[in-house]
């Protein structure tokens, strides 16, 4: 019996996780048209102030982008290389190591 409890909670765990993972990605998804669609708009707007003859590719210009553009590259690392420090791997055998706590517990 507690054979099929397992695999229930270990499928549950799974369809848990993999929702999770999605609503990261789809998080992840609409950061990026946002930033792409308001840096067009700021670039559009500054390109458009600057006079004739004046240098377009000043600082000013772009630092909403670049510094956005780290945020948004940290955003990516968080969604689509969780697993290099504390992978499903560590997940799991903590969570084994604490339900094994607990069941000692109860005895």
């Amino acid at each position: 019996m507690e054979l099929i409890m397992e695999t229930k909670f270990e499928k549950q765990r799974r369809i848990d996780r993999a929702k999770r993972q999605v609503k990261r990605i789809k998080g992840f998804y609409t950061h990026l048209l946002v930033y792409v669609v308001i840096n067009i708009f700021i670039l559009v707007v500054n390109f458009s102030r600057t006079g004739l003859g004046e240098n377009t590719f000043q600082w000013e210009n772009f630092s909403t982008l670049i510094f956005w553009g780290i945020a948004l590259l940290i955003h990516a690392a968080s969604v689509f290389m969780p697993n290099i420090i504390f992978g499903t791997e560590w997940e799991d055998r903590m969570i084994k190591k604490y339900m094994d706590k607990e069941k000692q517990g109860w005895k």
